[in-house]
């Protein structure tokens, strides 16, 4: 495992998680419902610019791994499943949206994990409906970890627009995914 600032970063990312699902659960008083709300989206959102800044810095710094080609999308999983599941025990999202998204995310990972030992993992390289989808996610999670309105900015109601988008972004993006897929094998 090379200890580069780009998997430091990823390390961070999933030390994180603990502390974006702890904030809920610690015991009564230690911290308002506000508080515990601002504290969550904090760690959320430093782990998604994590997220974005250790690939940047991994193709800048020339310190791409293949460690950290397969951490960074591990750590980015756990922590979108970790918050979708706090939020799905807050009530704040369905559990069905979050069946969708995590049940899509371990599927593509199992395909893509196939692809690759078929020699064939570039037909599910991320595509920009991907991309897409996993920044819907990352700020629907974040308005949902907030859930406070912000000024006359309805929070929740975003949170919730964006969730569901984002759900059906994901399962346009599995659809392309398993297409591209099965053309490659096909051919």
């Amino acid at each position: 495992m090379p200890l580069n600032l780009p998997n430091l970063l990823t390390w961070l990312r999933i030390l994180l998680i603990p502390l974006v699902i702890g904030v809920f659960y610690l015991p009564a008083r230690q911290l308002s419902y506000e508080e515990a709300n601002l504290l969550a989206t904090g760690f959320f959102i430093v782990a998604a610019i994590t997220d974005w800044l250790d690939g940047y810095l991994a193709r800048k710094l020339n310190q791409i791994s293949a460690f950290g080609a397969f951490l960074d999308p591990v750590a980015d999983k756990l922590m979108v499943a970790a918050a979708l599941i706090v939020l799905v025990d807050l009530e704040r999202v369905s559990p069905v949206i979050a069946l969708i998204i995590i049940g899509r995310e371990i599927a593509i990972s199992a395909l893509r994990e196939w692809m690759a030992k078929a020699g064939k993992s570039g037909s599910v390289a991320v595509s920009f409906i991907g991309k897409l989808k996993t920044a819907f996610q990352m700020i629907a999670i974040t308005l949902l970890l907030y859930w406070e309105p912000l000024g006359i900015i309805p929070i929740q109601l975003l949170g919730h627009l964006l969730i569901n988008l984002a759900a059906l972004l994901t399962l346009i993006s599995m659809f392309y995914y398993l297409r591209m897929a099965a053309r490659t094998l096909k051919d």
